[in-house]
């Protein structure tokens, strides 16, 4: 919930920052999304032809500006049929403008621009605002009515007469530059005077296809039969060109004649100035490039249908996914699979929104999905780290007492190995209990009987440890282990047996200490079982103990019993038996009937595995396969020379009819009282 929480909050003023086109933050998403262009191999449309007064002219004809007769002369070499746009403003008089409005007055379809400025050196002209007024939108103002969509400026820069009057149509130069102070996106009219002027690249476009442009809904408008999506101002984002596809030409080859007449052809012309000197350079995402190209990338886009455009709600969607994707951490717990997660999934959509970008020129901004991601990253692994080290205390201190140090801290490192709530697993359980205990108890004040006790549950416990086996508890005398939890444990069965074989053993030196120090001596049965049980926390919600439970936890707590009728030290199961049969010493019983079961189960008894435990049990299991063949006498005959192992005399007495028939293993339910015989 506290993560949820912080994630709303996170979720919220992010958004805000992302609406409100926050610094510097914004300018940031600009430069970010700007690797767009570096994939760009789209090309500039060949309709769009500039003519650049470069280097090279003013090398020839001086710096700028010019004599108008060199720009009249090289304007007289165009085709009539040319849409010509002249990207400057000729705003004093001089003596050869009659040569360049003679040529202006030549071509049908000339565009000339003016621009808008908060303040002018010199107000316009009633007569210059009545010259304009024909070039304005007026079906699309209509369109619009009261609603304010375009900027508004208050002053323009203009040409002069007779230049003005030579002009075919009118439109303005300005665009608007991002808070980065780059050109991204382009204006389709401002208004001005109470009227509403197109842009230099919609007036272009208007002349080429003799077609008006108009509104189809909000921030969607339509020129012929190409779309154009704006934003709320009516801006509408470029789509740059590599600078090398942009068709252009010297102004010097133009005046000089040697431009191919095809070339030039029925196309839009754009006349412009690059010359660094001049200073008509721009910075855009393509780096700096001529004002001119600005208009040139624009109308270039409408005509190839490649204008940018912007899904708003893809861009929160995206934004919302990278917040809620560190919630993974609820379900992987490990730091490295859900850093490849992160990062896979922000450059599968980096990857979508660059084929986006490429193909479908869709524009997503891939600069707030990232700050989303780090940001809840940041606190999904910082709360995360909380909570695991609340969970490493709390495994320390349910599991330390009974756990190996190996054990434990690869609990600690994988807590998502530890299921809470239970779950089902293949174990060895393992249960131990001292033999006669009620007398042993009897000659001992509770004091020295606890330190007995503690001196023998030690090392046994140890022994658990030492082979990866886990503690579950102590009951009275009885010693209760599983191995195979919380920790996966291979070889689980092996080491049980392992673990018990070795506690018979280091029993044996205890009870060395114990003699010489006129302590009752200590005797144990082990049972082992290999089943399918449930383990993990089970109690009230305010105390538990992971432990097990199931029918494989009963049973090897009622094998361990039978030890006594057999006088033995380790039963096995047929279960453990399965696993383990060629890795250690044992030699099977007989099958006995647990209470409460009606499948009878075949015990094994577990011994060390030494040359004289390996003859007896080869004399015993011939012995044994006699008295099943019902060959009694024989059977008789061959356990004789055994008569002093426990298990051989069961048979012996069995045979000679001194012994009760083997009854049902009673109950002796590990959580019940225990009744020591």
């Amino acid at each position: 919930m506290k993560y949820i929480s912080i994630i709303f909050f996170i979720s919220l003023a992010l958004i805000a920052v992302y609406k409100t086109q926050l610094e510097p933050l914004y300018s940031f998403s600009l430069r970010f999304n700007d690797l767009n262009f570096q994939y760009q191999d789209k090309n500039a449309s060949k309709e769009v032809i500039f003519i650049k007064i470069d280097e090279a002219s003013v090398d020839r004809f001086g710096r700028w500006p010019w004599n108008r007769d060199v720009l009249a002369k090289g304007i007289s070499q165009l085709d009539d049929s040319s849409v010509l746009i002249l990207d400057m403003v000729f705003s004093e008089p001089t003596p050869n403008d009659i040569f360049l409005t003679q040529s202006l007055e030549e071509q049908d379809n000339t565009l000339c621009g003016f621009f808008l400025r908060h303040k002018s050196s010199s107000a316009i002209s009633a007569e210059q605002v009545e010259a304009l007024s024909d070039s304005s939108l007026d079906r699309l103002s209509s369109q619009l009515g009261d609603e304010k969509v375009f900027i508004e400026g208050k002053e323009a820069e203009i040409n002069v007469e007779p230049i003005l009057s030579a002009c075919s149509l009118f439109a303005t130069f300005s665009t608007l530059r991002d808070t980065d102070q780059l050109f991204r996106n382009y204006p389709l009219a401002f208004s001005f005077k109470g009227d509403l002027y197109p842009s230099i690249g919609i007036q272009a476009l208007r002349m080429h296809y003799n077609k008006d442009i108009s509104r189809d809904s909000f921030e969607h408008f339509s020129l012929a039969s190409h779309k154009i999506k704006t934003n709320a101002h009516g801006f509408s984002m470029i789509n740059y060109y590599p600078y090398n596809s942009y068709t252009s030409y010297s102004f010097l080859d133009l005046y000089k004649g040697s431009i191919p007449a095809k070339a030039l052809k029925n196309k839009i012309i754009i006349l412009g100035v690059t010359d660094v000197g001049i200073g008509d350079m721009r910075a855009t995402p393509i780096g700096m490039i001529p004002g001119s190209l600005i208009h040139a990338t624009f109308i270039s886009n409408v005509l190839n249908d490649e204008l940018l455009y912007q899904n708003k709600t893809l861009d929160f969607f995206l934004i919302l996914f990278f917040l809620a994707l560190p919630l993974i951490w609820i379900y992987i717990q490990k730091v490295y699979i859900r850093a490849t997660i992160y990062t896979l999934s922000y450059i599968f959509v980096f990857a979508f929104g660059k084929l986006g970008f490429i193909y479908f020129n869709l524009y997503v901004d891939m600069f707030y999905p990232l700050v989303a991601l780090i940001s809840s990253a940041i606190v999904s692994e910082t709360l995360l780290h909380q909570v695991q080290e609340k969970q490493s205390k709390f495994i320390e201190g349910a599991f330390s007492s009974y756990l190996s140090p190996v054990l434990l801290q690869k609990l600690m490192k994988e807590p998502e190995s530890l299921v809470l709530g239970g779950e089902k697993k293949m174990l060895t359980i393992f249960f131990s209990d001292i033999r006669s205990f009620t007398s042993i108890s009897e000659t001992m004040d509770p004091q020295k009987l606890t330190q007995y006790l503690n001196r023998y549950f030690t090392p046994m416990s140890d022994i658990v440890m030492k082979y990866d086996g886990m503690i579950d508890k102590y009951i009275g005398d009885a010693l209760m282990a599983f191995y195979n939890a919380p920790i996966d444990v291979k070889d689980h069965a092996r080491l049980a047996c392992i673990s018990s074989l070795e506690m018979i053993e280091v029993l044996e030196e205890l009870n060395a200490e114990f003699k010489k120090e006129g302590l009752p001596h200590i005797k144990i049965g082990i049972g082992l079982n290999t089943a399918e049980v449930v383990v993990g926390n089970m109690g009230s919600n305010k105390r538990f103990n992971y432990t097990v439970i199931g029918d494989g936890v009963n049973l090897t707590s009622r094998i361990e019993g039978i030890n006594k009728t057999y006088g033995t030290n380790i039963i096995i199961t047929e279960f453990t038996y399965a696993i383990i049969k060629d890795a250690f010493l044992t030699r099977p019983i007989e099958k006995v009937r647990i209470k409460g079961k009606e499948e009878e189960v075949l015990i094994y008894e577990l011994l060390k595995d030494t040359k004289v435990n390996r003859q007896k049990v080869e004399i015993y299991n011939k012995a044994r396969s006699l008295y099943y063949e019902n060959k009694l006498l024989e059977a008789a005959e061959a356990f004789e020379p055994l008569k002093e192992d426990s298990v051989s005399r069961y048979f012996l007495e069995k045979i000679n009819g001194t012994r009760i028939p083997h009854k049902e293993v009673s109950e002796s339910h590990i959580f019940m009282s225990k009744i020591d015989e």
